[in-house]
């Protein structure tokens, strides 16, 4: 494994469709009912039937097969009536959440020209950002869908783990990863989620409490956390319901909030290495700086490291779960505005993996809504729930949605 000399700003800037498959002939976007005549951007970690995937990596492309059958997630939302619009770039290995790719580029903004799109579903959400689709399909292991949304102006779901399947997914981190959905308007997203969920059940969640606690808040830039304060406001007065703004991590927590996230970015590492590190190790393959040092961390993880992190892990777990009984959690879904383009350094890293990494290891459902712009940039505002609460997040976002620049 090698780390490429390209820096991002000098990578070129690209459409959000991979160049090696041809787009098809779509219609123009039509006002229906459900997904009726969808154009659905799928992310290039999943499997479309009769096209390769290609992982973010020009030598895993040429290494695959074409895919016998669609993903899950795929079939789910054709069945219901959307429309393969193509397959979209993503970063490699869905490994990064800056929205660059050192070997195809980086997808071009259309919500914030100059801008990164975030990743790793970058491609797709720069697909249904720009209106070359209208749903997108992407994966979700540290915030891959989250991120972009906020940074395209965008809503963004991560699913309950439990409740999303994966067959037809490449691995990153099987622990976290979950397929996810990115919409411009709430109504497709609800009407993606009954498609992606169905079969499952929800739970029976009642919000009684909005918690938007001071220490997840402060992770995020001043100018962020004053776009958003409507939005939060907008919430409270929806729910009849005044936010708590007492520490998430406080005394009560089984860990502090930075051990919680290193928890979470060990096992992390520990699993892409086992589901990469053999075909690294045999194909030397190269990557862009920064995803081959996260690489080089992964590749060194031990099972003492690994062990010791999984049990954090199920503790922040078990701790979340009962903090988010019966509430729904707001925090702010990015620290910043999409960064100028150019990943973001390791100080922006670590505050976004703060905000992130929580519905990981809950195994949480969480929802980016678009709130008022920050410094004329987009920024979301995060909904999380208790397993299951999905249809929970997606009828309080309603009360977000009306939030206007004017406001």
């Amino acid at each position: 494994m090698t780390g490429g000399t390209s820096s991002p700003s000098a990578l070129p800037v690209v459409g959000p469709y991979v160049p090696w498959l041809p787009s098809p002939a779509l219609p123009e976007p039509v006002a229906a009912e459900g997904l009726a005549g969808a154009r659905v951007a799928v992310k290039d970690v999943i499997d479309l039937a009769g096209a390769p995937t290609g992982n973010g990596h020009p030598l895993l492309l040429a290494e695959a097969g074409t895919a016998a059958r669609h993903a899950a997630c795929v079939s789910r939302v054709l069945d219901a009536g959307g429309v393969t619009a193509g397959k979209t770039h993503t970063d490699e290995l869905a490994y990064s959440l800056g929205g660059t790719n050192a070997h195809y580029g980086a997808p071009a903004n259309p919500a914030a020209p100059g801008r990164l799109t975030g990743g790793s579903s970058s491609g797709t959400a720069a697909a249904v950002a720009g209106r070359l689709a209208d749903l997108g399909l992407g994966t979700d292991t540290a915030g891959s869908i989250r991120v972009p949304a906020s940074y395209c102006g965008l809503y963004g779901l991560r699913p309950t783990h439990a409740r999303a399947d994966v067959t037809g997914i490449s691995p990153l981190a099987p622990s976290f990863d979950t397929p996810g959905l990115l919409t411009r308007t709430l109504p497709l997203m609800r009407d993606a989620t009954a498609a992606l969920l169905a079969g499952t059940e929800p739970g029976d969640h009642t919000t009684r409490r909005l918690l938007a606690p001071a220490d997840l808040w402060s992770l995020a830039a001043p100018d962020v956390r004053a776009a958003l304060s409507p939005a939060l406001a907008r919430l409270a007065a929806g729910l009849d319901l005044a936010p708590d703004r007492a520490s998430l991590f406080d005394d009560r927590a089984p860990i502090p909030h930075a051990s919680a996230r290193d928890a979470f970015t060990t096992v992390q590492a520990a699993e892409v290495w086992r589901a990469h590190g053999r075909w690294i190790t045999r194909a030397r393959p190269e990557f862009g700086p920064n995803v081959a040092a996260r690489l080089r961390i992964a590749g060194r993880v031990g099972r003492d490291s690994e062990e010791s992190a999984r049990s954090r892990a199920a503790a922040v777990a078990r701790w979340l779960g009962e903090r988010l009984a019966g509430a729904v959690l707001a925090i702010p879904a990015t620290p910043t505005p999409a960064p100028a383009y150019g990943e973001p350094g390791t100080g922006v890293r670590e505050a976004l993996l703060g905000l992130t990494c929580l519905a990981g290891l809950g195994g949480l459902p969480a929802l980016t809504v678009p709130g008022p712009r920050a410094g004329g940039l987009p920024v979301g505002i995060c909904l999380l729930a208790a397993p299951g609460g999905e249809e929970q997040l997606l009828a309080v976002a309603a009360f977000v949605e009306a939030v206007s620049d004017g406001d």
